[in-house]
């Protein structure tokens, strides 16, 4: 047990607590959401990843998922659930896509109406991702449409793109998300 120190209750005053916000947390202190930043840490990424396309399974809106690991390092998780929802978010005013990619506890976890099952990390998993992530891709598929964004440490690199899919894809759904785990 560490000895006890004498200190004075000036020497500790409300200036020495620390506010982190949003992604700056999770890029100063990833253990605290990944548990290491050794091979542990990497699979949690995938497994985050993941686990919100076995959700889509569990829900019963999925019937694949795909996980490929390229030799560069680089993940691609893709499943043919729904889709991310791509539509204007109406708290953050940006798309569904790019709030749950980019903000802390956003998702669909949360009121049990999504998923009565769900694992992961509830509403950080996408974004801890992406914030430990040198680049992110997510594509999405739904609505006859395949939208993508790409995000670099949890910041948004670009807008949201949509291409019409030609006919006979028009009923396909689903996410992929790929991301290349910085190594800083």
């Amino acid at each position: 047990m560490a000895a006890l120190k004498q200190q004075r209750d000036d020497e500790y005053s409300a200036s020495d607590i620390q506010v982190l916000e949003g992604m700056e947390a999770v890029r100063k202190r990833p253990g605290m959401y990944i548990g290491s930043t050794d091979q542990r840490g990497l699979h949690h990424l995938i497994y985050e990843i993941v686990d919100n396309s076995v959700d889509e399974f569990m829900a019963g809106y999925c019937s694949s998922v795909t996980v490929v690991i390229r030799e560069d390092g680089s993940v691609r998780v893709e499943d043919d659930g729904r889709g991310i929802p791509v539509d204007k978010h109406p708290t953050t005013g940006t798309t569904a896509l790019e709030t749950v990619m980019t903000t802390l506890h956003a998702g669909g976890k949360f009121g049990g109406k999504a998923y009565a099952v769900s694992g992961g990390l509830h509403g950080v998993g996408a974004s801890v991702v992406n914030a430990l992530s040198i680049w992110v891709k997510a594509y999405v598929t739904r609505d006859g449409n395949l939208y993508e964004q790409e995000y670099s440490r949890g910041i948004t690199s670009t807008e949201m793109t949509s291409q019409v899919l030609q006919n006979g894809s028009s009923g396909h759904t689903g996410t992929s998300i790929e991301f290349m785990p910085d190594k800083e």
